[in-house]
């Protein structure tokens, strides 16, 4: 894990203000749990609402957590005015996510002026007990020059 410090004395706000902007995260009750310099957890209540035909958090939720998890924590390093995008990412599906929430906690492995590599472990947490249920690796490329990259 990368412990750089951050380039951004508002690196905390910034995060909050651009997870705030999306919908996606709100659609499925995704909530910001922690942030720290080169770290991101995110935090989602288990629901029928996420959930695929076995009753399992759906894959795709577990997924799209864990690439924001892992994608905030590397804009968390980055400069003002610079974006950050996934361009690739594999996860990999351990266990069946089954418990009363997942937490997606992103951390950075590398940060680079144009690539950041990232990881995100996502665990299913029932009764206060941790099962770890996927395992994400992301490259992010750094996006400039755009007015939607100021957050």
């Amino acid at each position: 894990m990368s412990t750089s410090t951050p380039k951004d004395p508002e690196f905390e706000a910034r995060i909050r203000t651009s997870f705030a902007k999306q919908g996606l995260m709100k659609t499925i009750g995704a909530q910001l749990a922690s942030i720290s310099p080169g770290a991101v957890e995110i935090a989602l209540p288990a629901s029928p609402a996420v959930s695929q035909q076995h009753g399992f958090v759906h894959g795709g939720v577990v997924a799209c957590i864990a690439d924001s998890a892992a994608g905030y924590a590397a804009l968390s390093l980055m400069p003002p005015g610079i974006g950050i995008l996934t361009t690739e990412f594999k996860i990999n599906f351990l266990a069946p996510a089954t418990g009363d929430r997942m937490l997606a906690r992103g951390c950075v492995i590398k940060a680079g002026r144009t690539l950041t590599l990232a990881q995100a472990e996502v665990f299913a947490e029932n009764a206060g007990q941790e099962k770890l249920v996927a395992f994400l690796i992301a490259t992010l490329m750094t996006i400039t020059g755009r007015d939607d990259v100021s957050d």
